[in-house]
């Protein structure tokens, strides 16, 4: 499992090598603070548009600042090799920016996509990726599947 986890340099190598197989790079993002049936259903259905799912994993600090002090509740590495164990997803990349836009033009993905809640417009790295010739989706998105749920649920937000 770890050997899916990659820096951004074996991450570009991988990608240009897949490319020159004729292979089809997925991308998305996401903190996966706590793993739920949304995120492997929607990782399972973003895998389906092509031949390599690459996630860009935000980092601890990254996740800090988007969803406040007591986030994340797992630490990235281990966020990483939960991740990494999931059939669906080939290889994952921390990232530190509160955006993975750098990840996104370093690799230039043939499709990148976010769950349903976004707008296609409102996707990060949505116009690097189509001025390029790739395309960009909202998949689907499971009603009532989402960490922030939980954390309800356990009295936590």
């Amino acid at each position: 499992m770890e050997n899916k986890i990659l820096s951004l340099p074996e991450l570009q190598q991988v990608v240009t090598n897949a490319r020159k197989a004729g292979k089809k790079i997925v991308f998305s993002n996401g903190c996966f603070d706590i793993l739920h049936a949304g995120h492997v259903r929607y990782l399972a259905e973003a895998r389906a548009l092509g031949d390599y799912l690459v996630l860009g994993l935000n980092s601890d600090s990254s996740v800090k600042r988007l969803k406040g002090e007591g986030r994340p509740l797992n630490s990235q590495e281990d966020r990483a090799l939960v991740l990494a164990a999931l059939e669906s997803v080939s290889y994952i990349c921390i990232f530190h920016e509160d955006t993975p836009l750098k990840l996104i033009t370093a690799i230039l993905p043939d499709i990148l996509v976010k769950g349903g809640d976004w707008a296609p417009e409102q996707i990060v790295g949505a116009r690097e990726v189509l001025a390029n010739g790739g395309e960009v989706k909202s998949l689907g998105f499971t009603e009532g599947k989402s960490s922030t749920n939980i954390l309800r649920k356990m009295g936590h937000e």
